[in-house]
Formats: structure tokens, C-alpha cells, sequence
């Protein structure tokens, strides 16, 4: 009992001499994001170090070395509150639109709330911070703050790399074989979708530079004005903590500085099922199909054409029995099935892992997708935005989802899914498959992303950094070495043309001598 005390606290000692103060700053306020940079968070803070974190969702309930920093609502709520033609007016034009406004630029202006601002410029001495993790999304303002502070700013990403954010540590894209994730995944490019991935990728990332040159602005505004630009601020990023991993997303080149942390924000500690929903479950014989559209979308909002086919569909498959995830239960349309059960919130790990749930009809957002393929579940896909085509795509490819579309299905096509995934075993086979190598790791993701952040607090920002950030995008693409050889290829033609013509000329001088006096006669 007393070594076992003794080592208690040599351990105990020992990790707080190595821990560090880490500020997380996570101001858009999308549940959905915030779900890994959370459990990133409360994972550093169980491992003993101080996080302070800056976001839209303060814990309900005290935890050990976190402490919650509101960000102040500057753009409209998202949680349970986006309606069908919200939702549609949001995506009427490109994804970077949305991004690099209300998640970019409005998000930045939430710098100016007087207790957000006294925090930046005035920040905790007591320690100080040993890094800053940011989210790398739209609101790239908050990047100014590791030159300020002079700490090294770590970047995190919810989803695999949107098209602007793999120049900020000079990883390579590799356009030719990789699917940017704001096109439709597919496994091999033919020329042409080689030339639109280009296009597409190319594009998006110049019009999100141009969108948000006015964070610059922002930054100096609240920061002070020898504070860097928003572009020299994402240049100084040390690492990228990014939502994917090989064994799903494939294999594709990567900069040490890019960390792959697929997963992270599931862990075992989630919510248990309420005895009513175990029951219900336990109960449900003949399997059951799990619905939500995730944190954001109201599904009852949407057009009675679409919610008819939902109906429809459900009741046929009666004794089947559908969950179904729905905010405001008032707000649907007469006619629910009766062997569908609609609650406002489930505990979505712990569903998914329940014996019974055999299909999971999602809208493609890649945390709840990423939990399915945890718990070896196929997926009827439905992508409604965003990144969640691509997603889509990427699991159909793999057999482990089928896709319909949110504007174009009937009933009986989602009756046609449900039942090709119930009774087609290759489904659940593949399934489990991509289960256990997405799991088959050397180190949990939490694991991995606390090793690279004590790397970079130790080492220094520069310690991943790619020799690429030093040079022009026609440099690492080599087009002056290719430029170069070309003209030398065409200027060894050339020489050899002239070469040719003194040859012939010394080699054959009668015959044009005769041939010459032919044409006078």
C-alpha cells in the first residue's frame, strides 16, 4: 500500500514537471467541429496539462486543469438551429464562401468583445503558454497571435484539407492521384477529373486568400498595427493536428508536420443509454435503422416532398424499427410511422455500438461517419454540404455506404438501400473490415497528438518545418527546372539543325554545285 502511495506520487510529480499550459482557441460555433477539439482538449488536460480554451461551448461540468473561455455568438446559433432553407442559402454558392465569411471573417470580428480583447491583449503570465492550438477553418486571425506571444501556434483540423490550408506548411497536394475534398471522391482521376480537381482546388484556394485579406485588417485593428498579416500569420504555423487517417482516406504524401489524428474524438467515456432507449433497443428484434442529419440541420424543416418519402419508406420496412434524432418533435408533419421513435438527443457511440442497429442513415459529416465506421455499421449516405459528398464518396468506394440524393430519392429508393444493406452481407463484412484498421495503430490519437504538441513546445515551431515554405509554388512545382531543360532540349535541336546544314554543306558541296548549274541552263 505504501509503494503503491510512493509511486502515485512520483508519477504525479513527474507529469506535472513536464507538463505545459496550452491556450485552444475554437470559435465556430458548430457542435460538430468542436466535438474533437474538445475531447482534444479535456485529453491534454487529463494528461496534466493547463488548457485554457476559447470557444462557443463551455463544459456543463467542472474538469480537472480546463478552463472555459466563452467566445461571444457573432454569427447565427448552429446547434439543432439550421433549417432546409438556411441551409440552402447557405450553399447556394461554393463552400469557400461560407467558410471564408460567416466561419472566417464575422468570427474574427468577435476579437473587439471587451473580455475576448482584454484576454489577447493581456494574456496569463502565470505561467504563460507553451503553445496555442488553433482551428484551422476560416478564421485565421487568431494565427497573429503566436508571433505576438512569441509560442508556437499549432493548427487543427475537423476535416481532411480543404484546398487553402496545405500551402500553410507546404504540404504537398498531389493533385493528380488526390480528390480535393470540395469535388466528388473518386478512387482513380482519368484526365479530365485530373484537370477539374486542378481547376477546382486551384480556384477555391486563391478566392479563400482574397475573401479573407481583410482578417489583416482585423488583426491590427484589435492586436495593434505592427501586428503580421493574416498570410505571414499561417506561414508561422508549426503542425497540423488533422481529422483522417491512412487506413480510411487513403494513401497519399505528407509532410512531417501534418499529424494524422483520425477518430480523436472518440473515446469510451460517452454518454450510457437511458434505460427507456436500452429497452426500446434490446427490444428491436428485427434490427433498427439509426437517422440524424448531425448537430446543425433541422431535419423537420425540410420540404413535405422529402419528409413524405422518409415516411413512406419507414413504414414499409415495418418490423424494422427506425431512431430517429429530431430537435423539435412538434415541428414534423403528421403521418410519423409508428415503428419510428423520434428523441431530441441520443447518446450516438453508444447506439452505434448496440447490437440491434444494422444501417446508419447519415448526411455524411465526418465525425459521426468516422463513429459508424468505429462501430463496424454500413451507412445509407445523403450528403446535404461541405465536405460531406466527398466523404460519401470515399465509403461507397470502400462497400461500407450507399448514396442517394437529398433532392432525388423516392421512397422506394431508400427502401431499395435499406434492404440491399440488410441483406447483403458483403456490407457489414467491409464494414468490419475498414473497423479494424481504421482502430490498428501504434498510438490512440490523443496519444499521438500530445507527443507532437510536447515535440513542437520542445523543439521549437521550426522543428517540422518544410524546407517548401522558402520557395515559390512555380519553384515547387519545378517549373523553372522544367522551363530550364526545355530550352536547353530545344536549343541542342537547334544546334544540331545547324549542325546538319554545315555538314551537308561540306559533305555534298558538288551536287549542289551542278544542281545549281542545271537550274541556270
Amino acid at each position: 500500500m505504501q509503494l503503491t502511495t510512493h509511486l502515485t506520487l512520483i508519477i504525479s510529480v513527474f507529469s506535472y514537471c513536464n507538463a505545459y499550459r496550452i491556450l485552444g482557441i475554437f470559435p465556430f460555433n458548430a457542435k460538430s467541429h468542436f466535438m474533437m477539439y474538445g475531447e482534444l482538449m479535456k485529453g491534454l488536460a487529463k494528461m496534466g496539462h493547463q488548457v485554457d480554451v476559447i470557444s462557443s461551448f463551455p463544459l456543463k461540468k467542472p474538469y480537472p486543469n480546463y478552463s472555459d473561455i466563452v467566445y461571444p455568438q457573432v454569427t447565427q446559433g448552429l446547434v439543432n438551429n439550421l433549417t432546409y432553407h438556411e441551409m440552402k442559402l447557405y450553399t447556394s454558392g461554393t463552400p469557400v464562401t461560407f467558410v471564408a465569411n460567416v466561419a472566417g471573417n464575422q468570427l474574427c470580428q468577435g476579437m473587439g468583445d471587451e473580455k475576448i480583447l482584454n484576454f489577447l491583449q493581456n494574456p496569463p503570465n502565470d505561467p504563460p503558454y507553451d503553445a496555442i492550438i488553433v482551428e484551422i477553418f476560416g478564421a485565421h486571425c487568431f494565427l497573429a497571435l503566436g508571433s505576438l506571444w512569441n509560442v508556437p501556434v499549432i493548427g487543427a483540423s475537423s476535416a481532411v484539407l480543404y484546398p487553402w490550408m496545405h500551402d500553410i506548411i507546404s504540404n504537398p497536394e498531389n493533385l493528380a492521384f488526390v480528390s480535393n475534398n470540395l469535388i466528388n471522391y473518386k478512387e482513380n482521376l482519368d484526365f479530365s477529373s485530373r484537370l477539374y480537381n486542378l481547376i477546382s482546388a486551384n480556384y477555391n484556394k486563391i478566392y479563400f486568400n482574397y475573401l479573407t485579406e481583410s482578417q489583416t485588417d482585423i488583426i491590427r485593428k484589435y492586436l495593434g498595427p505592427d501586428a503580421i498579416g493574416v498570410r505571414e500569420a499561417e506561414s508561422q504555423v508549426a503542425m497540423i493536428l488533422v481529422n483522417s487517417y491512412f487506413s480510411l482516406n487513403g494513401v497519399r504524401p505528407f509532410t512531417p508536420a501534418l499529424i494524422e489524428v483520425g477518430g480523436l474524438h472518440i473515446q469510451d467515456d460517452s454518454p450510457e443509454l437511458s434505460k427507456d432507449l436500452k429497452k426500446w433497443l434490446d427490444e428491436s428484434n428485427e434490427g433498427v435503422v439509426y437517422f440524424t442529419f448531425g448537430s446543425m440541420v433541422r431535419i423537420e424543416t425540410f420540404p413535405r416532398n422529402i419528409i413524405d418519402n422518409f415516411y413512406k419508406a419507414f413504414a414499409k420496412i415495418a418490423p424494422v424499427r427506425v431512431l430517429m434524432k429530431i430537435p423539435r418533435k412538434e415541428d414534423l408533419p403528421e403521418g410519423l410511422p409508428k415503428n419510428v421513435h423520434v428523441l431530441p438527443w441520443m447518446p450516438q457511440m453508444k447506439i452505434l455500438q448496440h447490437p440491434n442497429v444494422k444501417v446508419f442513415i447519415t448526411h455524411g459529416g465526418l465525425m459521426g461517419t468516422q463513429e459508424s465506421i468505429y462501430c463496424g455499421v454500413p451507412m445509407i449516405g445523403i450528403p446535404l454540404f461541405a465536405d460531406q459528398f466527398v466523404n460519401i464518396d470515399l465509403y461507397v468506394s470502400k462497400n461500407i455506404a450507399i448514396k442517394l440524393d437529398i433532392d432525388n430519392f423516392s421512397d422506394r429508393d431508400l427502401v431499395n438501400a435499406l434492404s440491399k444493406i440488410f441483406t447483403d452481407l458483403s456490407y457489414k463484412k467491409a464494414a468490419k473490415r475498414i473497423s479494424e484498421t481504421f482502430k490498428d495503430r501504434p498510438m490512440t490519437p490523443i496519444d499521438t497528438a500530445e507527443y507532437w504538441i510536447r515535440y513542437i513546445i520542445k523543439n521549437g515551431k521550426n522543428a517540422l518545418r518544410s524546407p517548401g515554405m522558402d520557395l515559390s509554388w512555380w519553384q515547387i512545382a519545378l517549373l523553372d527546372v522544367y522551363g530550364f531543360l526545355l530550352i536547353c532540349i530545344l536549343l541542342l535541336l537547334y544546334l544540331i539543325y545547324i549542325l546538319a546544314k554545315i555538314a551537308t554543306k561540306l559533305l555534298f558541296p558538288k551536287n549542289e554545285k551542278i544542281s545549281v548549274s542545271k537550274k541556270v541552263r
